[in-house]
């Protein structure tokens, strides 16, 4: 069962649709033990960086965030995967989950607009098992204004929008991370879900 968290920042019903759509066992949940008992992790989020680990802290649910992270398939979606790594700096630095090492900045390119919505290709990088079953041209969905700022190591695939843009990040173990939303990225998205469901035991 995958444990698709419901903490108040995250856009959870679509992505409860789309792994309901594959036939993937899913709960929204917001208590420890459900998390605990999950063969995987899905944290959903849409807002702000501050605003959403205020509702994490408020929920209880970091320190188990923390720890199954480090057990089982773990994937953040949009700000979701925001708040995995160590920083954010929308309005004010706030601390995130620590999950991946690197800080979370404004897209600052004046002549583009901002936020950065629409679907972009994912351009890949380095090998992830979330990327086995995706092609070379193949394009998702995206709304952001923020982009991750870490290593190449952690990252798997990204797109272009005024510079690199880190799509899909991967620390190597069981955390995954989607700066775009697969569950509106139509089949290629759906392709995504599909093997982050294979990764659970």
């Amino acid at each position: 069962m995958i444990a698709i968290v419901d903490y108040g920042a995250g856009n959870i019903f679509s992505v409860k649709n789309a792994l309901d759509h594959l036939g993937m066992e899913s709960s929204l949940v917001s208590d420890e033990a459900s998390i605990r008992s999950a063969d995987g992790i899905i944290l959903p989020g849409v807002g702000a960086f501050p605003a959403a680990m205020k509702m994490l802290e408020q929920s209880g649910l970091i320190s188990v965030l923390k720890e199954e992270a480090e057990k089982k398939p773990f994937l953040g979606i949009c700000l979701g995967m925001q708040v995995i790594f160590s920083k954010g700096h929308e309005f004010e630095e706030c601390d995130g989950l620590g999950l991946i090492p690197g800080d979370v900045r404004k897209i600052d390119e004046p002549e583009l607009i901002i936020p950065h919505m629409g679907w972009n290709k994912l351009e890949k990088l380095n090998d992830c098992p979330l990327l086995e079953n995706i092609g070379d041209e193949e394009y998702v969905y995206f709304v952001h204004s923020y982009k991750a700022d870490c290593e190449d190591k952690y990252i798997s695939a990204y797109c272009e929008y005024g510079g690199r843009v880190p799509a899909l990040v991967y620390d190597g173990r069981y955390v995954y991370g989607a700066q775009f939303h697969p569950e509106k990225s139509g089949d290629t998205g759906l392709k995504i879900l599909s093997s982050f469901g294979g990764l659970l035991s």
